[in-house]
């Protein structure tokens, strides 16, 4: 049962707020409250990285470690001067839970499984006093001389649907759920529209889709989208994609549309996309090479000699198709047109884009509470105090590979250390 008036009251039971009342509590404040909404807290979790959950990643500067930030990275370079990848790690080796780094960097339990990861946060809120509240959400939060007065809505089928109580210090960790940007806006916040973050492109190519599954590493994209006043923005990656039914995805199209973000929306999805497909390779070196094969491997079909091994096969055949070229032929009979051709669909194959595809990483948003109104010291709000603010709830977005939840981490704890200070300022208590 929840009491009718408690010290902290964190409203969320994802990432941030799982971490922001377990390190509060274990930094010695008392009673300690965290609602969640639905009946399982830590979904987020639970589903990130196909069940895996990529923790954090192995960007160990914190200097580093901003760059990967398209919203917020010049901001959380105090953040992570804290608290950043190496804390992390070393916060879950101290809670039972060993992270283990792949080949790109990426951070996941030793077990290969996100249950791990919430087993962890889980049994660490029970053995730090933390009490969890599940099927109960924040309604209403306003300001009191001791705190705030909070209206709770319990799910439908509870018996009680609403409740009421005091707190001394309110945390709001809700995510991208529009609830929690409500909450904020009412407590005199100003709020960036949250658009979509890391998400797949729609090309208008039918022949490519042909291709789904299809994947190249690395690659280079070149994304040119005109905005309304008639000015073009430029966005470059480079890395893997994958080849879908619908267009392109994979990491560096994810992180391509990351940084992209709020031009892509503004633009209605619309742009176009430049794909070098040759590794990065410049168009003159890539000559050269196609020279070569043609005195090489002379008498060779070209469907059956690609110019490099690690050209996928399909695509190849695809892109000599699309430059008019028979795979029949041989390589000695390569006319410098076709060569010139290919080499434009090698190093530069020119895709409109028409849309957004499926929206990934379990629903990355940018956009939030803007980053000036918070002390990213103490994650407290600058325009309601007593109130502090954590993840995704804040205008800040990292691109895939385990850097949204490491913010989460960051700002969670910052929260929970602010908390635990607030309770040895003279005359002061929580």
């Amino acid at each position: 049962m929840l009491p009718d008036q408690v010290s902290v009251l964190v409203a969320g039971g994802g990432a941030s707020g799982f971490m922001a009342a377990i390190a509060a509590a274990e930094a010695g404040v008392a009673d300690v409250h965290l609602l969640e909404a639905t009946a399982e807290p830590l979904q987020k979790v639970r589903i990130s990285g196909g069940g895996r959950c990529n923790v954090t990643h192995a960007c160990w500067d914190p200097r580093a470690l901003v760059v990967h930030y398209p919203r917020g990275n010049r901001a959380l370079r105090g953040p992570f001067s804290r608290f950043a990848t190496g804390d992390a790690v070393a916060w879950f080796d101290d809670h039972g839970l060993q992270l283990v780094e792949e080949a790109d960097g990426r951070l996941f339990p030793r077990s290969n499984s996100s249950e791990s990861v919430v087993a962890t946060l889980r049994q660490a809120a029970q053995r730090a006093g933390v009490r969890v509240h599940t099927a109960l959400a924040l309604q209403q939060a306003h300001p009191i001389p001791a705190g705030f007065r909070c209206t709770l809505r319990a799910a439908a089928d509870s018996p009680t649907k609403q409740h009421q109580l005091l707190c001394k210090r309110l945390v709001l960790a809700t995510g991208g759920h529009p609830s929690g940007r409500h909450l904020a806006a009412a407590l005199g916040h100003s709020i960036v529209t949250p658009v979509p973050s890391l998400f797949s492109l729609t090309l208008a190519e039918p022949s490519l889709r042909e291709l789904a599954g299809v994947a190249m590493d690395p690659v280079d994209l070149r994304l040119t989208i005109c905005g309304a006043d008639g000015r073009s923005e430029l966005h470059r990656q480079r890395g893997a994609v994958l080849i879908t039914h619908q267009g392109l995805s994979g990491p560096a199209l994810l992180r391509l549309t990351a940084f992209a973000a709020r031009d892509l929306k503004q633009a209605g999805y619309r742009g176009e996309l430049v794909v070098n497909w040759a590794a990065g390779l410049p168009p003159e070196q890539l000559d050269q090479q196609l020279d070569q094969l043609r005195q090489q491997q002379a008498r060779r079909q070209l469907g059956s000699w690609r110019p490099w091994s690690s050209l996928s096969r399909r695509l190849w055949l695809h892109l000599l198709q699309a430059s008019g070229i028979d795979p029949q032929g041989r390589w000695a009979d390569l006319r410098r047109g076709q060569q010139q051709a290919l080499l434009q669909a090698l190093s530069a194959s020119r895709y409109a884009v028409i849309g957004r595809g499926p929206f990934g990483e379990e629903f990355v948003t940018a956009g939030g509470v803007e980053l000036g109104e918070i002390n990213l010291a103490t994650m407290e709000s600058r325009c309601c105090p007593g109130l502090q603010i954590v993840g995704e709830l804040l205008d800040v977005d990292g691109i895939t590979g385990g850097f949204n939840f490491q913010h989460c981490w960051t700002s969670g704890w910052l929260a929970a250390q602010a908390l635990a200070a607030a309770t040895t300022l003279p005359g002061a208590s929580i």
